[in-house]
């Protein structure tokens, strides 16, 4: 399971001209799945995010979780995180998950994301075009993969 995690002073997500994610401080957390991912990556990775210290302290020093700060937290599903440029110049998308397995894997981490910081946590909708705004608030970009926990 590969993350992108950015820490953001607003964020939302339109589908089809209709808001359906909208947040002020928090995370904007772009999730894509593999087949041999399992729900102890999804554990790992959802304690792990809800306890990143990305957010600034009183001393301006990155010392706070999401939860410290009493942020909110968008996921949205992001297939082509598992994009491969090896050969030619168009990505291949061979490793991504198909939905069947996918989303019910997307479902597992948003439930436990939702457990790990104890609040609601707004969506995307899986497979839809959707259209991703954001003011990342640093910057502050983090890039997490299960399969190379670093």
């Amino acid at each position: 399971m590969k993350t992108v995690i950015q820490r953001v002073s607003q964020a939302s997500v339109t589908i089809n001209n209709e808001k359906v994610a909208d947040i002020g401080l928090g995370l904007l957390i772009l999730v894509g799945i593999e087949d041999a991912d399992t729900q102890e990556d999804i554990d790992w990775l959802t304690a792990k995010i809800s306890q990143l210290r990305i957010f600034n302290d009183e001393n301006g020093v990155m010392n706070k979780s999401v939860q410290d700060v009493n942020g909110d937290i968008i996921v949205v599903s992001q297939f082509t995180l598992h994009a491969s440029t090896k050969k030619g110049n168009r990505p291949s998308y061979l490793k991504a998950s198909k939905p069947n397995i996918a989303i019910p894997l997307y479902e597992s981490f948003i439930v436990s994301m939702e457990k790990s910081v104890g609040k609601k946590v707004q969506t995307g909708q899986f497979g839809a075009d959707m259209k991703v705004s954001l003011i990342n608030d640093g910057p502050v970009t983090i890039i997490i993969d299960t399969k190379n926990k670093e």
